[in-house]
């Protein structure tokens, strides 16, 4: 029986970043997915990383992301990056959430950005929508709590604050990375690549008509 839906937000209520970061290489002619690719290296230690625990400042990201991004024979400033993370609304998906909140328990686990960068910026505003965080019951911040996805910890932290089993979670996701540890502590989950398409996978596991 499922009793928590809990949720990624940029990415799940927000169009993909990596849609940006696309756009982003191709004005500037750098290789596909190099964006992707220096934040794949060292992924638990690297800038992104860091910055989303909050363990350095947005000079010291933008600094540290301009090495790395020179290592790989780029110029790519790490502030260049932050405008590109708000994505735009899916309709949709928020739809969906205020469906899914009359049946059953909802979180958020977010990786995010210190509030002086993008909490501080209109974007940074316009992704943490008022009207769409007060629908959940819990919400992890990374750069709150110091853990970002996909530490096996911040998943242990939601469910045990929902007050539920692991697997009586729904968890939904943009990358699979994040996926992997809440499916191995038993929850259902659900790799989103649209709106439509994590709506309908959504309707199927808790039997409800999202749309």
């Amino acid at each position: 029986m499922i009793a928590a839906v809990i949720f990624d937000f940029g990415g799940v209520f927000t169009s993909s970043p990596f849609e940006a970061f696309a756009r982003y290489e191709r004005e500037r002619g750098l290789p596909e997915d190099i964006i992707r690719k220096i934040n794949g290296a060292n992924p638990h230690g690297n800038a992104w990383a860091l910055f989303e625990r909050a363990e350095i400042d947005i000079d010291a990201f933008d600094r540290a992301f301009a090495a790395e991004a020179a290592a790989h024979g780029h110029v790519i400033p790490g502030r260049d990056l932050l405008p590109l993370l708000a994505g735009d609304f899916r309709p949709e998906m928020i739809e969906a959430l205020r469906r899914i909140k009359t049946k059953f328990k909802t979180g958020c686990i977010t990786n995010n950005m210190p509030a002086n960068a993008i909490g501080a910026t209109v974007a940074g505003r316009a992704l943490y929508a008022r009207e769409i965080m007060e629908l959940f019951d819990h919400i992890i911040e990374s750069a709150k709590i110091g853990l970002r996805k996909p530490d096996p910890r911040i998943y242990e932290m939601m469910y045990e604050a929902l007050g539920v089993a692991p697997s009586a979670c729904v968890y939904l996701d943009d990358l699979g990375m994040n996926l992997k540890p809440a499916r191995a502590m038993g929850m259902h989950t659900i790799k989103v690549e649209c709106g439509a398409q994590a709506i309908k996978a959504l309707e199927a596991v808790t039997g409800m008509n999202l749309i």
